[in-house]
C-alpha cells in the first residue's frame, strides 16, 4: 500500500492552506504535527477525497484516486475532528447503521461492531443511548466507526482530543495492534500520543511540510536548543515572559525552567537532551517561532 502526494495545494481565497506538499506514505503510523491552521484538517480531507485539491494530485498505488472513485473511499477509514453522531441511537445500532453504509453485510456488520466496542471499551455501554456518552466516550465511539470496514488507509483527526490518559494508552495500544500492513495518518496536539508510536513524524506550519523523519531524528532538530536552569521563584516570572519555557518546577524558594531559546538563558543553565515536545514548543509556541 502506497499513497503519494504530488505537489498538492488547496487555496481558499485569500488563504493558502496546503502549498505544494510533496509526500509519499508507506505502511506506518505517521504523526502530523502542527499549530492549528497549519493546513493539518485540510490536507486530511483532501486525502480522504472529501475536498479537491486546487491543483495537485494524489496516486493510491499508482493510481489517481480521482478517476479510482469508490474504489479507493472503500480502502479508508475516517475520524473528522468534529465527529457527528446520532444522538438517540444507541453505540451498538450506530455502528451497525455506519457499517451498511460502508456496505458491510449484516452477519460482517454485527461481529466488526461487538469487537470493536470491545476494543475501545465500550462493550458495557452498547445499548445505551450516545447522548448520555461523555466526551471521551463519543471519542471512542467515533475511532471505533472509522475502523468498521478494516481500512487499508486509517485517517484519524485530533482522535484523543477528550480523552483522559488512561482511555489515551488505549487508544495508542490500539493504533499500534492495528497498524501492521496500513497507513494510519493522524494529527494530534498532545505530542506524547505520537512520540512512542509513530514510525515518522510529519511537521506541518503554514501549509507546508516543514519536516519528516522518525521521532528520534526529527527530535535532534532541537539540539543545542533545550535548557535546564535554576532560578530564584521570585525571578521566574520574568524568565516565564521573555524566554520560551516549556515548564517549570517550583522547590523551595528556586525554581527550575525548562528553556527553549537558541542562546544560553541564564548564567549556569545547563543544555538538556530534546524530545519531541521541545521541538514542537520550539516551532510552534509564539515565543519559539524561527522559521
Amino acid at each position: 500500500m502506497e499513497l503519494r502526494l504530488d505537489r498538492l495545494t488547496k487555496q481558499y481565497k485569500q488563504k493558502l492552506a496546503v502549498d505544494r506538499i510533496d509526500l509519499e506514505l508507506k505502511c506506518g503510523v505517521y504523526g502530523l504535527l502542527g499549530a492549528n491552521g497549519a493546513g493539518k484538517t485540510t490536507l486530511m480531507r483532501m486525502i480522504c477525497d472529501i475536498q479537491e485539491p486546487t491543483s495537485g494530485e494524489i496516486f493510491c498505488n499508482g493510481q489517481n484516486i480521482r478517476e479510482m472513485g469508490e474504489e479507493y473511499r472503500d480502502r479508508l477509514g475516517y475520524l473528522p475532528q468534529n465527529f457527528g453522531y446520532y444522538p438517540e441511537f444507541t453505540a451498538y445500532k450506530f455502528l451497525l447503521y455506519i457499517a451498511s453504509l460502508k456496505g458491510l453485510g449484516k452477519e460482517q456488520a454485527a461481529v466488526r461492531a461487538q469487537y470493536l466496542l470491545e476494543m475501545v471499551g465500550l462493550a458495557d455501554q452498547k445499548k445505551q443511548k450516545i447522548k448520555t456518552f461523555s466526551g471521551g466516550m463519543k471519542q471512542r465511539l467515533g475511532i471505533a466507526q472509522a475502523m468498521l470496514n478494516e481500512p487499508e488507509i486509517l485517517i484519524l483527526d485530533e482522535p484523543t482530543a477528550g480523552l483522559d490518559p488512561k482511555e489515551r494508552v488505549r487508544f495508542r495500544n490500539l493504533i499500534s495492534s492495528f497498524s501492521k500492513d496500513k497507513i494510519v495518518l493522524l494529527s494530534t496536539h498532545i505530542v506524547s500520543d505520537v512520540e512512542y508510536i509513530a514510525d515518522e513524524i510529519l511537521v506541518m506550519k503554514d501549509g507546508r511540510l516543514i519536516h519528516r523523519g522518525a521521532p528520534e531524528v526529527v527530535t535532534q532538530e532541537a539540539k543545542g536548543l533545550v535548557w535546564e536552569c535554576k532560578v530564584e521563584s521570585k525571578d521566574a516570572e520574568r524568565y516565564i515572559e521573555q524566554y520560551n519555557v516549556g515548564n517549570l518546577k517550583n522547590v523551595g524558594d528556586k525554581t527550575t525552567l525548562r528553556v527553549i531559546s537558541d542562546t544560553c538563558p541564564c548564567e549556569g543553565a545547563v543544555e538538556a537532551e530534546p524530545t519531541l515536545e521541545d521541538l514542537y514548543l520550539y516551532y510552534f509556541n509564539e515565543e519559539g517561532k524561527r522559521i
